[in-house]
């Protein structure tokens, strides 16, 4: 029996949680029993500790004797990871690596380093007009470290910008935030797998964003309709953020923008599986690909590159909230069943979404052709 520790333990991190109880492993989940611990009921052991708590875990990871340690979807958790997994001496990722893939303001540095054509974008940890005196509008302000679109606004003045920054400012552990030029067009994302500092993309995400000012995804679909010669860029860029980044085990979720004129632009990049059902769920229900076993896998060490990856079919998400409001009824009636594998309504109060966590439900589908409901 392997021990693996699993740090997180909201929704987010239940399918790996189950997958390792399915493998017959020992499960020690680590996070603040805030209430969204759900995974503490079927962990074999749960911690009510920060996972910010690098320390504890660690020397709490030592007595238990653990195996592997990884998390999915949550980018909070990756820098104690990678902490651990060197402590320990386990499949992971490297600290830097760990930064590079969580600090928006130190990835951006690293894209420009390595040549990596990316928007023009500065990081501040207050207003001061005097820095964006040579930028041009609109603008995306961003907290320099975190994620489900916390913080993010778009800003077409420099009065808007002082009020964006002050609030991103708020949201962000580093107190920072990343301001960078906006470039419009439409948005994807990568999922990828990494052993040993080999790669391979597993497949391309489309996403519906909300509209301006705030960019939050209403929705996912894969596989891709962007046509190959896109593609081509898309897994050119995926592959060079990979290495640049330092990306050597386990998942990656890559957000890339894409242009009206074909140019390919990097938003950002996290060492772990993406989240809104995208690595739990789509993947496997467009490719067959257990991507949740092979990041357990990785941790262990026992895994093996190429794979075999073919897309078989479409699948999806959509997510609830007063922006997709008509998508109610499909919740309550049957015509869409025979496509939809899951659906739930987390809160009977719609609301437009500001962030991630501002949505009220969702539904996944798959399909033998893309579901279009917005």
């Amino acid at each position: 029996m392997k021990k693996i520790a699993i740090l997180g333990a909201s929704y987010l991190q239940m399918p790996l949680v189950q997958k390792a109880k399915e493998n017959g492993h020992e499960v020690h989940c680590f996070a603040w029993d805030d209430g969204r611990a759900v995974c503490k009921e079927y962990a074999d052991y749960f911690y009510d500790v920060s996972v910010l708590e690098k320390d504890i875990i660690l020397e709490k990871c030592k007595v238990i004797g653990i195996n592997g340690i990884l998390t999915i979807a949550t980018d909070i958790c990756i820098p104690t990871i990678a902490y651990v997994a060197h402590e320990l001496n386990l499949p992971g990722n490297s600290i830097e690596c760990s930064l590079l893939t969580t600090n928006k303001s130190l990835m951006r540095k690293c894209f420009e380093e390595h040549h990596i054509r990316s928007p023009r974008s500065i990081t501040v940890s207050e207003f001061n007009a005097d820095d964006f005196t040579t930028f041009n509008y609109p603008l995306i302000i961003k907290p320099s470290d975190r994620s489900g679109s916390l913080g993010v606004i778009k800003a077409a003045s420099l009065e808007e910008g002082k009020t964006a920054i002050e609030n991103a400012i708020t949201y962000s552990f580093s107190k920072t935030c990343v301001v960078e030029e906006y470039i419009k067009g439409k948005e994807v994302s990568v999922e990828t797998i990494s052993f040993k500092g080999e790669h391979q993309i597993i497949i391309i995400t489309d996403k519906v964003i909300t509209t301006e000012p705030y960019f939050v995804e209403l929705a996912h679909h894969q596989p891709s309709s962007f046509p190959e010669h896109i593609q081509n860029k898309i897994h050119d860029i995926t592959y060079a953020i990979l290495n640049a980044t330092k990306v050597e085990n386990g998942a990656s979720h890559v957000e890339l923008m894409i242009t009206e004129n074909g140019d390919v632009y990097p938003i950002e990049i996290g060492s772990r599986m993406g989240g809104d059902f995208i690595g739990s769920d789509l993947v496997q229900l467009s490719t067959g690909f257990d991507y949740v076993q092979a990041v357990l896998d990785i941790a262990l060490g026992q895994f093996i590159l190429p794979l075999e990856i073919q897309q078989k079919k479409y699948s999806g998400v959509y997510f609830l909230s007063e922006n997709t409001k008509h998508l109610l009824p499909i919740f309550t009636e049957s015509q869409f069943d025979k496509y939809i594998v899951k659906k739930e309504i987390t809160n009977s109060s719609l609301q437009n979404v500001h962030s991630s966590n501002d949505r009220s439900g969702y539904l996944i589908y798959q399909s033998d052709q893309k579901i279009d409901l917005l």
